[in-house]
């Protein structure tokens, strides 16, 4: 017990471990507790002051009294922690421990059930909203957020057709198979669709959940005082990830290595470490917060992923490095790992780590904020010096152009000359382009294919105001006919 003492004192304020002079300030000290219980568990230790030397309490008989009537008198529903006194050093500290309570949410009687709930934020105690104190009740019933139904909808709601074309052969997405993967649910005799469902194919998403996009951002320096080029993502959640990836592309640079007659593309980041931390943020949002869509930001130093909502009670940022999960939304993550976005629940953070060792580069850091986590990436100190102000801002586009060219030429050559001959003289529709580049119609070739040339300014849509209307066709654009000609 002293020695575990011991290491406790010399360890920083944390989400589960907090000190406190005495008892003379009594309504700090029950957030805390309130907060450990609703949150992770945690520490209080009585007695050591703010230099974390060891003062003791003067009389530990009347104190731990008094700290137990405290939490009866002031904490709802009933708290039991286990408290008890140990010597160290001929004084005497008092400790409180909590643990992660199923009869939360807890609160402080004094503000009430709807003032009075306070969680754990790092070594800060947090007042709830009324989303977060939600979702600690649902946590305590079992239930998640993306399960629940959605009774005012139909199954017309969801985009079906994008989200078979996703599948393919992997699912036939019929009446059971909808049900299984609870993106339908039955409701009064009614088949419904769940939020999970809307959340992932819902045809007016941002309708029911306005914040459910993804916001990216490129800064110059390593503030965000000065933003160099932005994006706003509105894709299904199965689509976001691979249009978030070309945005930071689109300001990475791109080097060769070849081995023998090989050549594989080197990026100045990290691309399977983000890629997984992308798809981390898009899994585990809290998508019942309000105000805050998920945020990637892209410093000269570092890319940082920010997604809503905190860790869900019983979580540390320590047990996410070390590959423990609990997953928020089941049904998001069902699907993202059915269609070979996850392979295997909780293991993504635990890669990223240790990718980030494997590659020699700084180790990444999981931080709680006001809105939720942020998970920064850094950037090895070479590519950071190349990414800096002078060069983002002097070299960045005519380096884009310079990789659309070298795609085009090198990377997918034959397909896409093939595509931009055939649509040279005439728009085409995406079913002829892919044809002619001997493609199947599937929505993947088309994201693969076709897209990346749209968002290169190579072709353009004939209805732009109308994306996925049933006659949209694709042309060639000024850079696309001179891509064409030169080559």
């Amino acid at each position: 017990m002293t020695s575990s003492i011991l290491s406790l004192l010399q360890q920083p304020e944390s989400k589960i471990l907090e000190f406190k002079r005495d008892l003379s300030s009594p309504q700090p000290l029950l957030k805390s507790l309130i907060a450990f219980a609703n949150s992770a568990g945690g520490r209080l230790i009585i007695g050591v002051n703010d230099e974390h030397k060891i003062i003791g309490v003067t009389d530990p008989l009347a104190e731990e009294e008094r700290i137990c009537n405290l939490i009866a008198d002031n904490i709802a529903p009933r708290l039991v922690p286990n408290v008890e006194l140990t010597s160290l050093n001929n004084k005497t500290l008092l400790i409180v421990e909590v643990f992660p309570s199923s009869s939360r949410p807890h609160y402080f009687k004094k503000q009430g059930p709807e003032q009075g709930v306070y969680v754990r934020l790092g070594s800060t105690n947090r007042q709830a909203d009324p989303a977060l104190i939600a979702e600690l009740q649902r946590g305590v019933l079992g239930i998640s957020f993306d399960e629940i139904p959605m009774p005012q909808l139909s199954i017309q709601d969801l985009d079906l057709e994008t989200a078979e074309k996703l599948f393919g052969n992997k699912r036939t997405l019929d009446e059971k198979s909808l049900l299984t993967l609870k993106l339908l649910c039955k409701e009064q005799g009614r088949l419904v669709p769940t939020q999970g469902a809307i959340l992932l194919f819902g045809k007016d998403r941002e309708m029911y959940f306005p914040d459910a996009w993804v916001q990216c951002g490129r800064f110059r320096g390593t503030t965000k005082v000065e933003i160099f080029d932005q994006m706003e993502i509105h894709d299904l959640l199965p689509l976001a990830v691979d249009s978030i990836e070309m945005f930071l592309k689109k300001h990475a640079f791109k080097s060769a290595k070849f081995s023998g007659m090989r050549r594989k593309d080197m990026w100045s980041i990290p691309l399977t470490m983000l890629r997984e931390a992308i798809i981390n943020a898009l899994v585990h949002s809290d998508y019942s917060h309000r105000g805050s869509p998920i945020r990637i930001a892209f410093f000269d130093d570092r890319i940082d992923i920010e997604s809503p909502g905190i860790l869900l009670p019983g979580m540390t940022i320590e047990d996410m490095k070390n590959g423990t999960s609990k997953i928020r939304n089941p049904v998001i993550v069902r699907i993202f790992r059915e269609l070979g976005l996850v392979e295997q629940w909780g293991s993504g953070v635990k890669r990223i780590f240790a990718e980030a060792k494997e590659l020699g580069l700084p180790e990444p850091q999981i931080t709680e904020i006001a809105t939720g986590i942020r998970f920064s990436i850094r950037l090895s100190e070479s590519n950071s010096e190349k990414l800096s102000e002078k060069w983002v801002g002097e070299q960045v586009s005519e380096q884009v152009s310079e990789q659309v060219s070298e795609q085009v030429s090198e990377q997918v050559s034959e397909q896409v000359k093939a595509m931009l001959g055939y649509c040279s003289e005439e728009p085409k529709s995406r079913q002829e382009l892919l044809a002619a580049a001997d493609l199947s119609n599937a929505y993947m070739n088309y994201k693969r294919h076709i897209v990346p040339l749209l968002e290169q300014g190579i072709l353009e849509m004939t209805i732009p105001d109308k994306p996925r209307s049933r006659l949209q066709k694709y042309r060639l654009t000024e850079q696309g006919k001179l891509i064409l000609s030169s080559n």
